[in-house]
């Protein structure tokens, strides 16, 4: 984990500051992977590192949430030697899988993420997957930053650093947040 983060802190891709996460919440921290994984050789080594935690349950395809896990799923299917798929943005807030990606009954997957908060777009995911009739053996993040809340994924799940970040819903910042502008640099 130790090294995992101290990649973040050298590639800049953890941010210190006052942010707003996907979900809606505000953080003092947000770790930026896209930073992280615009180095080729630094992406195919964290990568390679969840792909090993996720090796052993068998699965015989990858699939990941755009925009962020698009790389992280990727480079761990490309580690794992199999194919990777991704579901992306439907235009009203949910994820779709699109652009001619087939999922036989029976398929065996594991879902790959950048960072998790509150897990929503992981399990979102699974529930796709799981509705064309595959089967999801688990799901892994480089980033939890959960600090133990993710809901039950009904699978195994992994990741690389696991972080009890604090987050505030927006009536409920901290003082020292109230006077910094808050910014999004996560997708949209």
């Amino acid at each position: 984990m130790n090294e995992v983060l101290d990649l973040f802190r050298r590639t800049g891709a953890l941010l210190h500051g006052h942010f707003v996460l996907r979900s809606g919440l505000h953080s003092r921290e947000f770790f930026q992977c896209a930073l992280l994984l615009q180095d080729a050789p630094v992406a195919a080594e964290v990568c390679g590192r969840l792909a090993g935690q996720l090796q052993g349950f068998g699965a015989e395809t990858v699939v990941s949430p755009a925009v962020g896990g698009i790389v992280v799923g990727q480079e761990v299917a490309r580690h794992l030697g199999i194919r990777h798929i991704f579901v992306e943005k439907d235009g009203n807030g949910g994820l779709v899988l699109r652009r001619g990606f087939q999922v036989r009954p029976g398929e065996r997957f594991v879902v790959a993420e950048d960072v998790v908060t509150r897990g929503g777009r992981v399990q979102e995911t699974i529930a796709i997957i799981r509705s064309l009739g595959g089967v999801v053996l688990a799901a892994g993040s480089i980033v939890d930053r959960s600090g133990g809340a993710l809901p039950d994924f009904g699978c195994p799940f992994v990741s690389l650093v696991r972080m009890n970040v604090e987050t505030f819903p927006p009536d409920q910042l901290p003082e020292d947040l109230q006077g910094i502008p808050a910014i999004k640099p996560g997708s949209k």
